[in-house]
């Protein structure tokens, strides 16, 4: 088999992973990672669906990216953002009327359900390393323009996101501070497993290195 084609099953199956955990965060009403309460905001004040903001803004970051860094735009960027942005929408019509948790209990679970699916989606795709994330790659650029960490670049622009969402009237919540805190640390044991788990796969599937 060619490592690109694994990788390639690796970047799809993780974003159905991790789309799958958005939805479920949406439908907890708990609140969702900052980035994703944009969306929903936007969703609320203007319609479309979260899925086509997901890409409208997965494209001006693309944008903004290519500017900053005075290159052209990473179009296969677009890619993530284009499957991201179908896969949301997808999974939110497949729980659109039997995922309506009511009761706290209930909501917390659904909560905490996505945050761990969200993770291993992310780990998995990350396992790909295929095609760049605007997120990241804009939380890489305002790194280099400012001169700071990554924490306190992808922190800067984690509070924009989360301020904008609440002027559109995102999701935000409890959920999104538990997500802004906890799902770094899940998502690097999700890494350390992925990680652990290809090894294992490359030793019984010949790999053909180009």
């Amino acid at each position: 088999m060619n490592r690109i084609y694994l990788r390639a099953m690796y970047y799809t199956f993780g974003i159905v992973i991790l789309t799958m955990g958005i939805a479920l965060t949406i439908f907890s009403k708990l609140g969702t990672s900052p980035f994703d309460a944009l969306l929903v905001g936007l969703y609320r004040t203007f319609g479309l669906t979260i899925g086509s903001w997901e890409i409208v803004v997965g494209f001006s970051m693309v944008v903004f990216n290519a500017i900053a860094e005075k290159r052209r735009p990473e179009i296969i960027a677009l890619l993530t953002s284009f499957l991201t942005g179908i896969g949301i929408d997808v999974w939110v019509h497949i729980f659109s009327g039997w995922m309506e948790p009511s009761s706290l209990f209930a909501q917390s679970l659904c909560l905490l359900l996505g945050m761990i699916v969200s993770a291993l989606g992310i780990a998995i795709n990350l396992q790909a390393d295929f095609a760049p994330n605007p997120f990241d790659r804009m939380m890489l650029v305002v790194k280099n323009l400012m001169g700071t960490t990554v924490s306190f670049s992808r922190a800067l622009i984690s509070i924009v996101l989360v301020i904008l969402a609440a002027l559109f009237g995102g999701a935000i919540g409890v959920g999104t501070v538990m997500i802004a805190f906890l799902s770094g640390a899940i998502i690097h044991l999700f890494m350390n497993f992925i990680d652990f788990l290809d090894r294992k796969l490359s030793k019984y599937i010949p790999i053909i290195e180009h």
